[in-house]
């Protein structure tokens, strides 16, 4: 069993803590993340409203919480819907190669041809603004192509390795072989290419959020928040500061953990 590393166990332990919190504000905050009037308004940080309050005196710390729910989940599926259909498309060019390949790598390339922010908004723009589902599939979109370059690279990679041969001469068939035989050995590559791309889909959603074609009120989003909270730096700074320091919570939570499975597949401590 490969020793765990510094950056491995400090990742895990952030990502624990934020994981803490954000399960926590799914079901309790302590106030309600709209209720008006929760304390009086751009009150300062203190035991009661541990963020202070914004300028309709809602606690801030309750809409963090919440925000970061949203981002986080919208985040995590975006990851999700991303790499399990690149990873698919990668596994089926990877392995059989020939016309497949060739007709999956030029729909990639025509992908990847666009700024991956400005096709998210194309998107987007055809799907709607303000809803979650809707960033998840356009962030979804936008995020296939890296993961079926990186798995593609793999597969191909494991496709004629002894053991490969062996199953294949004692009668399974391709779906055997990809799913059993070599996509559990891609995992080194896969597993920090995950969090390197929720690293990218937190700043995403945020970004689309922040320029008010992501996630839309009432729900919460940590984007939306520090746009509603630049308005506001002179009277109340601990609300860009608690919202932005939860930002990078979680890019820096996966960024660890990315770093960590790279160096125990690398061998280094």
């Amino acid at each position: 069993m490969k020793k765990w590393n510094a950056y491995f166990a400090a990742g895990l332990l952030l990502a624990g803590l934020l994981a803490s919190l954000v399960i926590l504000g799914i079901f309790w905050t302590p106030y309600d993340p709209t209720a008006m009037a929760a304390g009086p308004q751009f009150a300062a940080p203190s035991l009661r409203h541990l963020l202070g309050t914004d300028k309709f005196g809602r606690d801030i710390f309750s809409r963090v919480l919440k925000g970061a729910g949203t981002t986080c989940s919208i985040a995590l599926l975006t990851v999700a819907a991303g790499a399990v259909c690149g990873t698919a498309i990668g596994a089926l060019t990877g392995y059989f190669g020939g016309v497949v390949d060739e007709f999956f790598m030029r729909l990639n390339d025509a992908l990847t041809a666009f700024p991956s922010i400005l096709l998210a908004l194309v998107i987007i723009a055809v799907l709607g603004p303000g809803s979650k589902l809707n960033v998840v599939i356009a962030l979804g979109i936008v995020f296939i192509p890296s993961y079926a370059r990186i798995s593609r690279t793999a597969f191909a990679a494991l496709r004629d390795v002894n053991y490969v041969k062996s199953a294949r001469l004692m009668g399974a068939g391709p779906g055997r072989i990809l799913m059993v035989h070599i996509l559990p050995n891609t995992m080194p590559v896969l597993l920090p290419a995950l969090t390197i791309g929720f690293n990218n889909a937190v700043l995403a959603e945020a970004s689309m959020s922040y320029l008010g074609i992501g996630t839309a009120p009432p729900d919460a989003s940590l984007g939306y928040m520090l746009s509603e909270a630049q308005g506001m730096l002179a009277a109340n700074p601990w609300y860009a500061l608690g919202t932005g320091l939860f930002i990078v919570w979680m890019v820096f939570a996966a960024g660890l953990i990315g770093e960590g499975l790279q160096r125990r597949e690398g061998g280094v401590s």
